[in-house]
């Protein structure tokens, strides 16, 4: 337990380089983006599982409402059915999608329903940030968690109130603009960094010397890289052969901490100046053992409690070692070496940040 996250980082992190990245994978293309979508609608058909009506009152209303435009009156009824919920309805819509395309949907209840599984959305419009209506979801819900429960256990797994309708909305309007109204080719990195950035730029420009002679791109700042367009190839194509193109991101060192799983995260880059650390453990432990005592027969004295207490201080030996290494597998074959826990070693790494020692970026989730 104490070595496996330390050894399994080592493997992955120290050993041989890692093959190139492509660019497509580090950077997105500015203005190629999703859209997101949402709305409200009534999931029918559920098995007893929907909302009470009377606690969600909204699903009422929105029941009341759907009849009334199906012509039928129920205003004045009191309805107690349960095959029915209200629900929100999300969705991402993809860049240029055309008119009469299908996305997913995903689909959560507001009310106190149970479950959806078995239940069927009902035509829902969904809006985008600017209140227009771009897509309408229907379709029966695939829900992945349930909930079975008797009168003395519950049993649940995953999550019975949420499900996804594969392929559940229709496009019914397209967002503006199209691919060839872009101003400028501009990727930006999802990890902003200069030197990735500059080595983006030089690969494109290494490629662009051999297919057309010239170079096209330039770093902007840490976050994007301008492409000139050009009447060589179309743009289409011109940002298919870019993003296939191969680099070495650069990695800053860092050393992310997760104190509430014990969770140790160690860059490749990171770096410890040499330093000694020991590590031992103290244990407090406080007993408390109340004995009762009793009167003397005829003697007319009262039962009482009498406290005991009990406490021991035990200290681990602590285990004094030098730690520093100019790469990953030196360092971490040094924590391991003085025989620590992840608990231990967040401790360690916060102390040898304070000390100055550690060359790196700690951050402390």
């Amino acid at each position: 337990m104490r070595r496996f996250l330390l050894v399994l980082l080592a493997l992955v992190l120290a050993g041989p380089a890692l093959a190139g990245t492509r660019i497509k994978d580090i950077a997105t293309l500015k203005g190629v983006r999703d859209n997101q979508l949402f709305g409200y609608g009534l999931v029918t058909g559920l098995q007893g599982t929907g909302d009470t009506l009377r606690n969600a009152q909204f699903t009422e209303q929105s029941l009341q409402s759907l009849l009334d435009r199906l012509g039928i009156n129920v205003r004045d009824a009191r309805l107690r059915t349960r095959n029915i919920a209200a629900v929100m309805v999300t969705a991402d819509l993809p860049p240029y999608t055309g008119t009469g395309s299908r996305i997913d949907v995903t689909v959560t209840s507001m009310g106190d329903a149970t479950s959806l599984r078995g239940g069927t959305l009902l035509m829902t419009p969904l809006t985008g940030g600017d209140g227009l209506v771009y897509a309408a979801a229907q379709g029966p819900l695939a829900v992945s968690g349930f909930n079975v429960q008797g009168q003395a256990e519950q049993l649940t797994q995953g999550v019975p109130t949420a499900g996804r309708i594969p392929n559940g909305a229709l496009i019914e309007r397209e967002v503006p603009g199209t691919f060839r109204d872009l101003p400028e080719l501009v990727f930006e990195l999802k990890n902003p960094d200069f030197k990735t950035a500059t080595l983006v730029a030089d690969a494109i420009n290494t490629w662009s010397m051999a297919r057309f002679h010239r170079r096209i791109a330039s770093p902007r700042d840490q976050r994007s890289v301008v492409v000139l367009r050009g009447r060589d190839a179309t743009q289409t194509r011109l940002v298919a052969e870019i993003g296939d193109l191969t680099i070495q991101p650069d990695i800053p060192a860092k050393v992310v901490v997760d104190q509430r799983t014990g969770t140790v995260v160690i860059g490749r880059n990171v770096q410890i100046s040499t330093v000694a650390v020991t590590h031992g453990n103290l244990t407090v432990r406080v007993t408390e053992t109340p004995e009762v005592s009793q009167p003397a027969p005829f003697s007319r004295g009262e039962t009482t409690v009498v406290p005991r207490t009990e406490v021991a201080a035990r200290e681990e030996q602590g285990k004094l070692a030098i730690v520093g290494g100019s790469d990953l597998q030196t360092l971490v074959r040094g924590l391991n070496s003085v025989g620590l826990k992840p608990t231990d070693i967040i401790a360690i790494l916060q102390a040898v940040k304070t000390a100055g020692a550690l060359q790196a970026e700690l951050v402390v989730q």
